[in-house]
């Protein structure tokens, strides 16, 4: 009896978990004429632009249907509360304590979810290579360099035990810091801004990389924007960085 490889057991599961939680997957343009506060942000590239590091049926299956679930269920978390849902993300995160208990834990998970996800589609779709302007020296003076930077950011990804994430961070000085968080955490929820992140989740990897996660992370640094990151460090510096 043929016996189905387990690339494909985890796609079906991908599928499934995904439609499971989203049953309805929101596009952004039904969100916003059914009045919900939070969209399903469109990539800005296409699903093939990280190839052959991300491959596209990843990308389409992270973001066309795990981003989408989030969204969807932060969404109808909120719909009976009304005025914490105008409330903006970051600080909904930041003040999780004021959040009403019954649905604290579907804030915290699809929130989280939404804002780390609105974060990653951003900074990616570049070329990667060496980091740039005043990105680089800030690596250079808070991290050590950037072959330290790369190097204690991937070992931090490697050893989150389970799901979750490693982000960057930065505060309004323009200094940096790393961190790993279980889940949908993000820093955010400590009342930090997220620089850039990566995901360590299966589902981010799984199809390309099965459970060679420390390939997936040393290979991710070729997709990145650095323009892009320049833009989230000077939007931090000016008080104006969010998600």
């Amino acid at each position: 009896m043929h016996m189905p490889s387990r690339r494909s057991l985890l796609l079906g599961a991908l599928t499934l978990s995904a439609s499971a939680a989203a049953p309805r997957v929101l596009s952004q343009a039904w969100a916003q004429s059914a009045g919900a506060p939070f969209t399903l942000p469109p990539l800005p590239y296409a699903p093939s632009k990280n190839e052959p590091h991300i491959d596209a049926q990843t990308m389409e299956l992270h973001h066309d249907k795990h981003h989408a679930a989030y969204v969807k269920n932060l969404n109808d978390a909120l719909a009976s509360h009304g005025d914490l849902a105008k409330m903006p993300l970051q600080d909904m995160l930041a003040n999780l304590s004021k959040v009403p208990e019954s649905i604290r834990t579907a804030v915290r998970n699809n929130g989280g979810g939404h804002a780390n996800h609105s974060m990653f589609w951003q900074i990616m779709g570049g070329s990667g290579g060496e980091p740039t302007g005043d990105v680089k020296a800030a690596i250079e003076r808070d991290l050590g360099g950037v072959q330290k930077f790369q190097t204690d950011f991937n070992t931090m990804g490697e050893k989150q035990f389970g799901s979750g994430w490693v982000f960057v961070t930065v505060d309004s000085s323009g200094k940096l810091g790393l961190v790993a968080k279980p889940n949908q955490d993000t820093p955010l929820m400590d009342g930090q801004m997220v620089l850039m992140g990566n995901d360590v989740w299966e589902h981010a990897y799984y199809l390309n990389y099965q459970n060679r996660r420390p390939e997936y992370l040393k290979a991710w640094w070729n997709v990145v924007d650095w323009g892009r990151v320049n833009d989230r460090y000077a939007a931090a510096k000016a008080g104006k960085l969010t998600l």
